[in-house]
């Protein structure tokens, strides 16, 4: 830099920055509540205007005492691939008729944080988008997005 000139506002990258002018890749995570739906109509809509490919995450829930109960348990896994062929309909139509680049949904059982944080990284997310949780314990115990943004890895939009 001569003398005399100003500095540069932001610091110059160095290597590798996985980030471009907007995100490229936007991940949402759905499972099926109010706020998730929300989320996912922001996402696509967001997704939409960035030319960005769109990544849903349905994490689906591990382990209830149903499934202890082999009649019960053959119901809900058939509930639970009904959701998913369910999902997978709506996220074809959203890509339609948003018109979204390329859209895809990405299934997982376990830990909602811990697999939104794999698939994320997997995926090369610029953005994660959730829905505020609707539960009332969350405020002192900590939503699935407040861990999201404490994990400062992507912008993360909390939907309400």
């Amino acid at each position: 830099m001569a003398s005399g000139e100003p500095a540069a506002p932001f610091p110059a990258p160095h290597g590798f920055e996985l980030g471009t002018d907007g995100p490229r890749v936007v991940l949402v995570g759905i499972d099926g509540s109010e706020t998730s739906f929300r989320a996912g109509a922001y996402a696509w809509g967001l997704a939409r205007r960035q030319g960005a490919r769109l990544v849903a995450v349905w994490v689906r829930p591990q382990g209830s005492p149903a499934d202890l109960f082999a009649e019960s348990a053959a119901a809900i896994a058939d509930a639970r691939e009904q959701e998913v062929e369910r999902l997978r309909r709506l996220l074809d139509w959203a890509k339609d008729y948003y018109g979204i680049p390329s859209a895809g949904l990405v299934v997982r059982s376990g830990d909602p944080f811990r697999e939104l944080v794999k698939v994320a990284e997997e995926q090369r997310a610029d953005a994660v988008v959730v829905g505020a949780s609707e539960h009332a314990g969350h405020r002192f115990v900590g939503s699935l997005g407040l861990r999201l943004v404490r994990a400062a890895r992507w912008p993360v939009t909390v939907v309400p």
